[in-house]
């Protein structure tokens, strides 16, 4: 493909070239969605399309029933050795690499699986939370995820430890079929139910969070969305906010995005591909 008659071999180092032009001079804010970890081995929640491959569940069904609590939890568990183990992609890094130059001053994420931070970013805004804890809906409490799996396993040990086959959703969410004899958690304080301390479906974002993430784009040149379809408001907001700041917005993703036609600059090419080219572009300026 040809470019200002530059030839380039691929799709992703055509794109990376328009963003390293788009993004000359600017510090930039990055938003990442589910589609940042597919490299890692976590899927997505909608695949080819803007549909969900499967249904999240909600905070009101999570909290108005123990039947809900105990799928989630059974799911959570099953897939909790596929999140623990995913590792960081080069698109992970390159990010972290950006912010060490400063050429990125930090990341917001959608996404709950913490691979920006074992990748080195420094400055992470987790819009989801993260499922380092869990938090006891009554007493507030909380415990280290890793050891309340161990309680969990201990209690269940039917639960696989390794899953290959079962699809799980980006928040660690696999499909299990042994409902009935699954022991969902308690709090070890108080014995009430235990939550994972994600943003569910239909629950907002906290306050500070969003407070957070709003500065990031405030203070920023520029934005760049990666590899969300832009679907959920906690992502779409702030694509609007930078628009109204008139601030340079592109968006890198494999399929459509909800915000496509709102952006100077759309990027149909894989996350690692580009980002590493964009950061071995911008690093070399």
């Amino acid at each position: 493909m040809t470019q200002h008659g530059i030839e380039f071999e691929t799709e992703a180092e055509a794109g990376a070239a328009r963003l390293a032009e788009l993004f000359d001079g600017a510090v930039v804010a990055v938003l990442t969605g589910a589609g940042m970890s597919t490299d890692s081995g976590i899927p997505d929640y909608r695949g080819d399309g803007m549909k969900p491959r499967r249904q999240p569940m909600t905070i009101a069904q999570f909290l108005e029933s123990a039947d809900h609590r105990r799928r989630y939890w059974a799911g959570s568990s099953t897939g909790w050795s596929r999140m623990v183990s995913a590792e960081p992609n080069e698109a992970h890094r390159a990010l972290a690499v950006l912010e060490d130059q400063g050429l990125v001053s930090g990341v917001a994420t959608q996404n709950v699986d913490g691979l920006h931070r074992a990748a080195g970013s420094r400055n992470v805004i987790e819009l989801h939370g993260h499922l380092r804890t869990a938090s006891c809906v009554a007493c507030g409490r909380w415990e280290d995820r890793a050891r309340l799996e161990a309680r969990i396993h201990r209690d269940n040990p039917w639960l696989p430890t390794e899953i290959e086959d079962v699809f799980i959703n980006p928040d660690g969410d696999a499909e299990v079929h042994r409902l009935d004899e699954f022991v969902p958690p308690a709090c070890a304080f108080c014995g009430g139910p235990l939550k994972p301390d994600v943003v569910f479906f239909g629950e907002l974002t906290r306050p500070e969070t969003a407070r957070a993430a709003e500065r990031l784009v405030d203070e920023a040149d520029a934005v760049l969305v990666a590899g969300s379809s832009l679907v959920v408001n906690t992502g779409r907001r702030f694509v609007h906010r930078a628009r109204r700041q008139g601030k340079p917005i592109a968006i890198v993703n494999r399929t459509e995005t909800a915000a496509d036609h709102e952006v100077g600059l759309v990027v149909r090419a894989g996350l690692t591909e580009t980002l590493t080219a964009l950061e071995r572009r911008l690093r070399l300026r």
